[in-house]
């Protein structure tokens, strides 16, 4: 049993880690202009999605939460949260081929560096 604890130790450790959030900058616009730049927390999930998090306030509109949701390669389902735990659909995003760290979507984008 001792073996087996060892054994797992590194892998237990790694998937503890895999899901804290780790301090990024972000940029989220809306209609082209910026409506929210700053510190942002980062959380990566399976398969490139993610979701962040601003350090304060929020995103803009009550917005507490962003995720980006990989549907397929280079395209992702987008939604925002509400402090009112109010789910919005902004839509779908693909990322951008001058910023990978940008993902694009009809009249919006988020961008986490």
């Amino acid at each position: 049993m001792r073996k087996l604890l060892f054994a797992l130790a590194p892998v237990l450790l790694f998937a503890a880690t895999a899901a804290e959030a780790r301090p990024a900058r972000c940029v989220v616009t809306s209609a082209g202009s910026p409506t929210w730049r700053g510190p942002c927390d980062f959380l990566a999930e399976r398969g490139g999605s993610f979701g962040i998090r601003p350090y304060r306030g929020s995103f803009g509109d009550g917005i507490s939460d962003i995720s980006v949701s990989i549907i397929s390669p280079g395209v992702a389902e987008v939604r925002g949260l509400t402090r009112d735990g109010i789910n919005s659909r902004w839509g779908q995003a693909r990322r951008s081929r001058r910023d990978a760290a940008c993902w694009v979507g009809e009249d919006f984008s988020i961008c986490v560096y």
